[in-house]
């Protein structure tokens, strides 16, 4: 296995030293994406760079998530990496967990690899309950229960499969990316793994989420997934049901 490390960062810079240090004991490529941050994150990014062994790569403007973490898988199959474990920097994730996801993908190299929260009192009860709409929405557009969580942005990607889903599909840019881009690799017969990690919600936390904007561009994704899956029903039970 030849994996990497994504981080796609917009306006995060709290957490990236302490982070960035952690990684590089694993002595594995990381690939730093600025979605247009603003001057004062560049300008850490610019320090880190200086510090740490690390590939920045920069939109000129802020293009959503979906879109950073869809550049930096690109330029890793472009490098020739096989796997690509992606961390959001917001610091809601468990570093400690990096080993179960890198071995799961080791055991595993064909599978995808999900983070499962586990949640504490910190979660917002509004972002917990919202999260199980887009669930069972998942699970009707992969006819499948196999992802567990769809959301969570610790997961580990096989590299060449993934890029092969934003040849064949346009992909939303922006938050519903973790959600959709699961659904088109369970299309595929992608198998998942699913590695329960712990998941807070830091008290000086920065949401990038528009509950108007966001919410209406879900529920269009969505429906548009729902479309596909009708499409692709009697393969998906005959795979998921009757094999």
């Amino acid at each position: 296995m030849n994996a990497c490390f994504i981080l796609p960062v917009y306006n995060h810079p709290h957490y990236l030293h302490r982070l960035l240090a952690q990684l590089q004991s694993y002595a594995l490529p990381v690939i730093l994406i600025d979605d247009g941050s603003e001057q004062s994150c560049k300008q850490v990014i610019a320090e880190l760079e200086q510090t740490y062994s690390i590939t920045v790569l920069t939109h000129r403007q802020n293009m959503g998530k979906g879109q950073a973490v869809m550049t930096g898988l690109i330029y890793a199959n472009q490098q020739g990496l096989s796997h690509a474990l992606q961390l959001d920097v917001d610091g809601q994730h468990d570093w400690s967990d990096i080993d179960k996801f890198l071995s799961a993908a080791a055991q595993s190299p064909q599978a995808m690899i999900v983070g499962q929260p586990i949640f504490d009192q910190s979660v917002p009860k509004k972002r917990l309950y919202g999260r199980y709409a887009t669930h069972v929405w998942v699970w009707i557009n992969s006819l499948s229960l196999q992802i567990k969580d769809s959301m969570c942005g610790f997961r580990v990607y096989p590299v060449a499969m993934t890029c092969q889903m934003f040849e064949r599909y346009h992909l939303t840019p922006r938050m519903g990316f973790d959600s959709e881009i699961l659904v088109y690799l369970s299309w595929h017969g992608v198998t998942f793994i699913n590695i329960a990690t712990q998941v807070v919600y830091p008290k000086d936390g920065i949401s990038h989420f528009d509950v108007w904007q966001d919410n209406l561009a879900l529920s269009k994704m969505h429906g548009k997934l729902f479309l596909g899956m009708l499409k692709r029903a009697p393969r998906l039970i005959q795979r998921n049901f009757l094999d």
